[in-house]
């Protein structure tokens, strides 16, 4: 059997570490662009929305615009959730824990 005070401060180490990775999340971004660049979105690695630029022709079209907004905001976001869940799995696997663990 494991040495319980070892494996707690194993738990505390995965705690800070975790802590630590989450507020890089926060600062670290990704970009996404949809109608060839006429939509681009920033959204940060805890998928929150940062900026939306759009280019001035794109305005023409309301509905199409609305579309371009949600696809580059679609695609933003789940660049962000692999973004953070890559990093989370490289956490878990320096800390000897199986991938899909944490």
């Amino acid at each position: 059997m494991k040495d319980p005070m070892k494996m707690l401060r194993q738990v505390q180490q995965m705690q800070g570490r975790m802590e630590k990775l989450q507020k890089e999340l926060e600062t670290e971004t990704v970009e996404a662009s949809s109608g060839g660049g006429a939509v681009t979105v920033i959204a940060t690695g805890t998928q929150k929305l940062v900026s939306v630029r759009i280019d001035p022709e794109a305005a023409g079209d309301p509905e199409m615009l609305a579309d371009l907004v949600v696809a580059a905001v679609n695609e933003a976001l789940e660049r962000s959730k692999q973004m953070a869940s890559e990093k989370m799995s490289a956490l878990g696997a320096g800390m000897g824990l199986p991938p899909g663990l944490i």
